[in-house]
């Protein structure tokens, strides 16, 4: 039976019920595992909600939020961008400006479409992420469609083609990257840094203070890619704690 998480959230109307929570193999580090209960949020999910439930590490999958709760394992750590004190590094710049050259930005609501399920598997096939399962337009819908709060779809076009979607939340001070996926012909335009950087221009010209990045894991090469960002943030025993270019490893 669901019952409510004791988290203060805003003084809004809104609460967690904890619909699944049970203990199975970590997604991120093998032979770990991992408790990530999945909770549903009662209540409108206002902006001011949606940046209270990321200061206090929870990320959103379809309708539904979770954070980390391991038993013996802290290595997952919610990691920002603090978007006015970010700083380009010199491939960043380039992978910037080639992208800005060659590719074209649409911004808009999530989408389900033939090609954009077809990217997605061919992106987690060809990078070895999850299971050899393909997934079908219910389960796309459900993770990146659906959801609780203000939701953007970036999509990016080479010329008239669509090579790489980007899926973020949006709160009254924040911006969340939710998923990112392209088509791997296209791996030579860097989108996934591409993506992050165009949401943090986003973020920049809407006035918002943090670009959140999920988690970062050292250990786990499809998310210790995060720690190029800087400086940066991440959650570590309830701290916001500050890294830098000599403190990010």
């Amino acid at each position: 039976m669901s019952h409510p998480e004791s988290v203060q959230l805003t003084d809004q109307e809104c609460r967690l019920a904890v619909v699944q929570d049970h203990l199975h193999t970590c997604p991120y580090i093998d032979g770990v595992m991992a408790r990530m209960p999945l909770q549903l949020p009662i209540g409108v999910v206002t902006p001011e909600v949606t940046d209270r439930l990321l200061e206090l590490g929870y990320r959103r999958s379809g309708d539904f939020v979770y954070r980390t709760q391991c038993p013996a394992c802290n290595e997952c750590k919610p990691t920002r961008v603090e978007v006015d004190k970010f700083k380009l590094s010199t491939s960043m710049k380039r992978v910037r400006k080639r992208g800005d050259r060659e590719l074209r930005c649409e911004w808009g609501p999530p989408k389900v479409d033939t090609h954009r399920i077809w990217m997605f598997n061919q992106h987690r096939s060809v990078r070895g992420l999850g299971t050899s399962t393909e997934i079908d337009a219910d389960s796309y819908r459900s993770f990146l469609f659906d959801t609780c709060c203000d939701t953007v779809e970036l999509s990016i076009f080479c010329e008239d083609e669509l090579i790489s979607v980007s899926v973020f939340d949006v709160g009254k001070n924040s911006t969340s990257a939710v998923y990112t996926h392209f088509d791997p012909a296209a791996s030579r335009h860097s989108l996934g840094t591409y993506a992050i950087l165009k949401q943090i221009e986003w973020a920049r010209l809407s006035d918002r203070k943090y670009v959140y990045l999920g988690m970062y894991v050292s250990s786990n090469s499809h998310l210790n890619y995060k720690s190029r960002f800087l400086p940066q943030q991440r959650l570590i025993a309830g701290e916001w704690v500050e890294f830098g270019i000599e403190t990010a490893a």
